[in-house]
């Protein structure tokens, strides 16, 4: 494989360099003195922030687009052969990347790589991560799923050694990667229009693991079941940690008002200093316990992540509150996933209000097809539901699932629940139905944020 080497900076030609990860690359090869051009569909902020940086952008794709003086070119998931840039480079023979070995040639450059992996979680542990690294004065460079607003984005050009980012495990990118500090939050059935089962995605995480090297730390959630599958055999060190068990945990756990927890960090058995989050739930606690264990590793000072943490106020799309209107408040949320829906609405429970009104929109057919009893049990913790059309993404809509479906097995759970196949309906619903005191929360993958955002200007 073609291997990027900070100290022979060469011209790098991104297709589709719009994207927000792409764009976060494509800035991290800028800094280090590389010459990089790219295409993309149309002009956004993002191509015009690359711009400013010194990159080359083309509007459209086309073969013409690839250059006799390009040497690498990075493409998305999403690009097909048929694209005509792709087809011309692999016609020119050139050497191409995609996007995730991209990702694992960049952190091959740092001597300390660290990667948040996990079905649910790494964005906000990453952005935790990022905020005690930077409390800690480390000067990382990171990439993170969201948009973090204490870094302006979703990537920053850091000096040092330190290297951060998220390794998502659809297709396997994370197997790309090769990380020295490897941290992995959870296993579940997720992506399964890639995956077999979860035993392939177990499998997956297994691999995941066993890319940390022998002077490396895998951090891991104790009660994953089955662990020692994990873990066993693994040449790294092995660090466990959870809520209230593991090598790392937390004690003392209370909450205030807005549902924001404090609690003791607890490391091999010893108190490590008080904490308090300012994200709200039980899940953020792990989630930030996990963090502190990494944080630890890298001799941050205890008072340092205690800094840290508690000016994280979360990530866009992370129960973000988006405004109130008439004493109704609207958070949105980016839960698409059961265990993920589940955490959510029982922050929201902590969270002062009256009627928890749950504006969910299902995404992709293959998940809400293979996990609908999950979703009906999750979603059972709103107050009320509202459910919008499945949020196809990636996947064509064969008629074996919908959200009407996922309504008629909420109704005879008992649960108050409507279906609208449109958004202004929706909205025309909630502005007649909800009351001053009550909470809504828009929630799911796609563009479910839309509908709160409209209700905010009406």
């Amino acid at each position: 494989m073609y291997q990027i080497n900070y100290n022979q900076p060469v011209h790098v030609h991104f297709i589709g360099i719009g994207g927000i990860s792409m764009s976060g690359l494509a800035a991290v090869l800028l800094k280090e003195g590389f010459t990089v051009s790219g295409s993309d569909a149309k002009e956004s902020s993002l191509t015009t922030w690359l711009a400013g940086l010194g990159a080359s952008i083309a509007y459209g794709q086309t073969a013409s687009n690839i250059t006799e003086d390009i040497d690498v070119v990075v493409y998305t998931a999403a690009i097909h052969p048929d694209n005509p840039e792709f087809a011309a480079a692999r016609e020119k023979g050139l050497p191409m990347l995609s996007r995730a070995e991209l990702l694992g040639q960049l952190m091959r450059n740092y001597s300390m790589p660290v990667a948040v992996a996990g079905t649910h979680g790494k964005t906000t542990t990453t952005s935790m991560l990022t905020h005690l690294m930077m409390a800690g004065e480390l000067d990382p460079t990171i990439s993170v799923g969201g948009i973090l607003r204490s870094i302006g984005g979703n990537i920053r050009l850091g000096s040092s050694e330190v290297f951060l980012t998220e390794a998502c495990e659809y297709t396997n990118s994370f197997l790309e990667l090769a990380p020295k500090i490897g941290i992995i939050l959870n296993i579940e059935a997720d992506h399964l229009d890639f995956f077999k089962d979860l035993d392939d995605i177990r499998h997956s995480f297994r691999l995941f693991a066993g890319k940390i090297p022998a002077d490396g730390t895998l951090i891991i959630e104790s009660g994953i079941p089955g662990l020692d599958f994990f873990t066993d055999g693994l040449p790294c060190r092995v660090v466990t940690y959870g809520l209230h068990e593991g090598g790392c945990h937390a004690a003392d756990i209370s909450y205030d008002a807005q549902g924001f927890a404090s609690f003791t960090f607890v490391k091999d058995g010893v108190p490590a200093g008080r904490y308090r989050l300012s994200v709200p739930g039980e899940h953020n606690v792990s989630n930030a316990v996990a963090a502190l264990a990494a944080g630890s590793l890298l001799s941050i000072p205890y008072e340092k992540m205690a800094e840290g943490l508690l000016s994280f106020e979360g990530t866009d799309r992370r129960f973000e509150k988006k405004g109130e209107v008439s004493g109704i408040t609207v958070v949105d949320d980016y839960a698409h996933h059961p265990t993920e829906i589940e955490a959510t609405l029982r922050a929201a429970g902590h969270y002062p209000g009256n009627t928890i009104w749950c504006v969910f929109q299902p995404h992709t057919y293959s998940r809400t097809r293979s996990l609908m009893d999950d979703f009906v049990k999750a979603l059972s913790l709103a107050d009320k539901v509202v459910l919008a059309d499945i949020y196809a993404a990636r996947e064509t809509d064969d008629h074996s699932v919908s959200s009407d479906m996922l309504r008629e097995k909420l109704a005879a759970k008992g649960k108050d629940v409507w279906y609208f196949p449109t958004f202004r309906e929706i909205e025309d619903f909630l502005m007649e139905n909800c009351a001053p005191g009550d909470l809504v929360i828009t929630m799911g993958a796609g563009d479910i944020v839309k509908v709160g955002e409209e209700l905010l200007k009406r």
